[in-house]
């Protein structure tokens, strides 16, 4: 089974000013990302904007990544949400040849309880037929899936649970989840602020919404757990998050002339303001 370490970009979707989605700037992320060290490549995930596509544009964008990646880093597809029938469904009929794993955030809105959490997992895991990364991210989905609850869906399912994405931004609780797992699985940090303190507690990695603009120096702030680089881009990386994901790093990558700022709804643009300080940190 595959276990996920280092660098991941979760990959943004750049759109053209029509709204479609823009394939030849998709590919020059591609390149970018693959040529600044990124080990692998999360694709249609929250940062992807993938609420907002199409099953059409969705499987479209799938085979554009796997055709122009063309093995070069592994992938992992996003695959979550929370109707639990629903996502393993899902998994039971989609072509998932060309991915490596699945990351699978914990059910948003209905707020399940521990129990819940755990035997949804547990079918997705059942379903899936690549490994599982799951992803905590209480700010987004309301609940908080604990140290207990993921080291308890891994001991059900081993075979299929690799990681997690560890979102919560408690330090603490990701330096329990590590000690508790004894590196029987990988804790990725899903936040680009403290990715270093994650690397020094033993975790696994980054999955990083900056190394879409910055893939060295994340890869460098990762592999070397460099807290003094990541406190270089600290700055840059609230400004990211201040108007929400992806209108920062959209923003950067703009004003780098990678892709055109454009955003679907309920997503916009970020102020004019934040933008005046996103260029101004950049310079």
């Amino acid at each position: 089974m595959n276990k996920f370490h280092g660098l991941g970009t979760a990959l943004i979707t750049p759109f053209q000013p029509d709204g479609s989605v823009d394939y030849k700037a998709l590919e020059q992320l591609l390149d970018l990302q693959i040529a600044g060290g990124a080990d692998y490549l999360v694709v249609l995930g929250t940062t992807a904007e993938a609420a907002t596509m199409s099953d059409d544009e969705r499987h479209a964008v799938m085979q554009a990544i796997k055709n122009h990646v063309a093995g070069r880093v592994p992938l992992v597809l996003g695959c979550g949400g929370n109707n639990t029938a629903a996502v393993c469904q899902l998994l039971r009929t989609s072509d998932l040849s060309g991915f490596s794993a699945i990351l699978s955030v914990c059910p948003y809105y209905n707020k399940p309880s521990q129990e819940g959490l755990f035997r949804h997992f547990c079918a997705i895991a059942e379903a899936s037929p690549i490994p599982v990364i799951l992803y905590n991210v209480p700010g987004r989905t309301g609940v908080n899936l604990l140290p207990e609850t993921v080291m308890r869906i891994y001991d059900a399912h081993p075979d299929k649970i690799t990681g997690i994405k560890e979102a919560s931004g408690n330090l603490e609780q990701i330096r329990h989840l590590i000690s508790m797992s004894q590196g029987k699985l990988s804790v990725i940090s899903g936040d680009d602020g403290i990715a270093a303190e994650v690397m020094q507690a033993g975790g696994a990695g980054l999955i990083s919404v900056l190394s879409n603009a910055y893939p060295a120096e994340v890869h460098s702030i990762v592999h070397h757990a460099d807290s003094a680089l990541q406190a270089k881009f600290a700055r840059l990386i609230t400004l990211l998050f201040k108007e929400g994901n992806p209108s920062g790093i959209k923003t950067v990558l703009a004003q780098r002339g990678i892709i055109s700022n454009v955003l679907r709804l309920p997503l916009v643009s970020n102020s004019e303001a934040v933008q005046a300080e996103i260029a101004d940190t950049i310079k």
